[in-house]
C-alpha cells in the first residue's frame, strides 16, 4: 500500500489570488501559515486536496490541463490518502506539525472569485477539500510523509 504523502505545499500572499508551490510552510498554532494570506485564527487555518481529487477533477473536461497543485487554492496538495472520509476531530503528523481535521468541504465561492468554479461550473475543493487546525507548530515539505490517528 502506498504511504500517504505530500506533493506539494502553497501558499498566496494575497487573497483572491492562486496560490504557488514552494520550498516548505511554517506551520503556526491557533494561527495558520506564516506568510498565507488566508492565515488566521478559526477552523480554517490551512486547507488539504488530494492529488487524486485533482485528477477526478480534471478527466472529460477541456482545457484542464494546467490544473495542478495550488490552483484549487489549497495549501497541502496530497497523495495517497482520502482526505474527505477523515472524521473531524483526527491528527495528521505530517513533518514536523500535527494538524486536526476542523471541517470537510467548504460553500463554493464561485461568486466570489473561484475561476475555476466560473470557468468548469464547478471546482473540487468544496466536496473534496479539508481544513485543518494547528495542533503543533511545525515545517511541512513535499515528500513528507502523513500519518493519521485515524484507527483503520
Amino acid at each position: 500500500m502506498e504511504k500517504a504523502t505530500v506533493i506539494a505545499v502553497n501558499i498566496s500572499e494575497k487573497k483572491g489570488t492562486s496560490k504557488h508551490p514552494v520550498p516548505f510552510i511554517e506551520c503556526r498554532r491557533d494561527y495558520g501559515i506564516v506568510g498565507d494570506a488566508h492565515a488566521g485564527p478559526g477552523i480554517r487555518q490551512i486547507s488539504l486536496l488530494g492529488e487524486e481529487s485533482i485528477e477526478n477533477f480534471k478527466r472529460g473536461k477541456k482545457d484542464a490541463e494546467g490544473l495542478c497543485e495550488g490552483k484549487f487554492a489549497e495549501n497541502v496538495t496530497t497523495r495517497g490518502i482520502c482526505l474527505y472520509r477523515l472524521p473531524v476531530g483526527t491528527l495528521l503528523s505530517i513533518g514536523t506539525a500535527v494538524l486536526k481535521v476542523s471541517r470537510i468541504g467548504k460553500k463554493c465561492h464561485a461568486d466570489q472569485g473561484c475561476e475555476i468554479a466560473r470557468k468548469y461550473g464547478i471546482c473540487a475543493m468544496p466536496r473534496e477539500g479539508i481544513f485543518c487546525t494547528v495542533e503543533k507548530n511545525g515545517t511541512i515539505r513535499a515528500g513528507d510523509v502523513i500519518v493519521t490517528d485515524e484507527k483503520t
